[in-house]
């Protein structure tokens, strides 16, 4: 099944900001395109958004005139969804409402072809459910465009429990055709982006509840340790709060109330004290007139140089920093130990990645956090508890200091902030592909261009060794019993397979 013919007109229904986008994706393609609105006028004034932003294109040289001339020709304000009779795709970009969506689609369905592909931009609602008012519910499929849609390349393709394998084809190859990156996915609540970055948010704002960091530093850790492109406060108020919570909430009910997917109640206060974010001048930051200065992370004072380390077992993902410790002119001698993958400092303290434990729980260790790359990241953030040595911690500062990256202490948190949001990723990762939501391959393609992340979540197991976030998450579930880090059982089978082929056991 290929792609639609350029010649077929395309209607977009529902004139909004993604509306334009997904009519502005089609045209630019080569599609006569269609423009519906039940508020009167609404069409008509969104063609005309559409040619000015045509224009700006031409004027910045990315679109020809004659191009530019052409696409405006093809582009058609409707007076009524009977003008969208000979469409062979409707793109549906409504409210976010169930009742509104299925009585658009059952009135369509009296209108256009029986070969008439229909499609719903929804990004919280099921595609069953909608696809389910219809008599022909195998034609019906999710088309999820992202915000802005003409600048960013994903687009979900999301198959209903009816749709019928011909449609959900010829969708996925007219995104591609249309200049997108298509990926497939199941109707499953939040399909693959809006899934699987739930962790991202959630574990932030329960770093923040448990009063471990405050919202700048835990940004400027995801970002200069983690290598994420924002940190999860500044995207939440870019977002708008109540968005973000409302997506949040949305696949929390959807899976049940699965505690994996609890929103956050301090998100919860943001919403209702009318704190959205940038849209309204003040979120988990203050943007009033847009003057207002981003509260600075904490960045701990100079520490003392270690004279020397002691690397006692492999530091796995860590490993980089031996390299990193030796350059910046520290000796370091690796023994090799049965149980220890940590480093030793001259206090006799040590230093360990981040595992689910706490610091609290040995007699005098300090964690550090996981980075995205030890050498090029800025910052690395350290935890310690009260009973740590202040010698040890000052040593532990130093070290990190000495190889060029800001410090940040924050409280005793297992999995501190990256290495526990990591971990949480991966493993809804991998209980996607279990579960049939979509392929590897197709879930790091959607969480690198749908959220912008470093790395997918199969490229960050495969970095980090097959049973890396098992371990981790298990060692947290046994300091918080809910079920919130209990790992999936597609990663116990992940991590338990590789232990088998090495002749370890369970």
């Amino acid at each position: 099944m290929t792609a639609l013919d350029l010649s077929s007109p395309v209607a977009v229904v529902g004139t909004g900001t993604m509306g334009q986008g997904i009519a502005q994706v089609a045209l630019v393609a080569g599609h006569p395109v269609r423009l519906y609105d039940a508020a009167p006028g609404r069409a008509r004034a969104a063609a005309g958004a559409i040619v000015a932003r045509l224009d700006r294109l031409v004027e910045k040289e990315r679109l020809s005139g004659a191009d530019r001339d052409a696409a405006r020709d093809r582009l058609l304000p409707a007076e009524s969804l009977s003008d969208l009779a000979d469409c062979a795709l409707v793109v549906e970009a409504v409210l976010e409402g169930l009742d509104v969506k299925q009585e658009l689609f059952r009135e369509l369905e009296g209108i256009v072809g029986e070969d008439c592909l229909l499609a719903t931009n929804t990004s919280s609602l099921s595609v069953t459910a909608i696809g389910g008012a219809l008599a022909n519910p195998g034609r019906f499929v999710g088309l999820h465009f992202f915000n802005p849609a003409p600048l960013l390349p994903l687009v979900e393709v999301v198959s209903g429990f009816a749709t019928d394998v011909t449609s959900a084809t010829r969708a996925y190859e007219t995104a591609r055709a249309w200049g997108k990156t298509p990926v497939a996915c199941a109707d499953t609540p939040g399909f693959i982006v809006n899934r699987i970055a739930r962790p991202f948010y959630a574990e932030a704002f329960a770093v923040y509840e448990a009063q471990g960091a405050d919202p700048a530093t835990i940004d400027a850790v995801l970002r200069e340790c983690g290598g994420f492109k924002m940190g999860a406060f500044e995207l939440t108020d870019l977002i708008g709060q109540d968005v973000n919570e409302s997506v949040t909430h949305s696949v929390w009910e959807s899976f049940f109330q699965d505690v994996r997917f609890t929103p956050s109640l301090a998100q919860r206060r943001l919403v209702e004290s009318g704190r959205l974010g940038r849209k309204t001048g003040h979120g988990w930051y203050d943007y009033a007139d847009g003057t207002a200065e981003r509260p600075e992370p904490h960045t701990a004072e100079p520490g003392r140089t270690p004279a020397h380390v002691v690397a006692e077992g492999d530091l796995g993902p860590a490993s980089e920093l031996l390299a990193l410790i030796r350059e910046a002119g520290i000796p370091v001698r690796e023994e090799e130990e049965d149980h220890g993958t940590r480093l030793v400092l001259p206090s006799g303290g040590q230093l360990a990645l981040a595992d689910g434990q706490t610091s609290v729980e040995f007699r005098d260790v300090v964690y550090f956090d996981l980075a995205l790359d030890y050498r090029r990241a800025t910052r690395i953030a350290l935890s310690a508890s009260q009973d740590t040595s202040p010698a040890t911690l000052a040593e532990a500062v130093g070290l990190f200091q000495a190889l060029g990256k800001d410090v940040s202490v924050i409280g005793d948190v297992p999995g501190m902030i990256v290495a526990r949001t990591v971990a949480r990723i991966v493993d809804l990762a991998h209980d996607a592909v279990a579960k049939g939501v979509a392929t590897e391959e197709d879930i790091d393609t959607a969480m690198r261009l749908g959220v912008n992340y470093p790395l997918g979540p199969f490229e960050w197991s495969r970095r980090l060794g097959r049973n890396w976030a098992y371990a981790l998450l298990d060692d947290l579930h046994l300091r918080d019993p809910s079920g919130r880090y209990a790992p999936s059982l597609a990663l116990y089978r992940h991590a338990y397979a590789s232990d088998k082929r090495q002749g370890g056991s369970s």
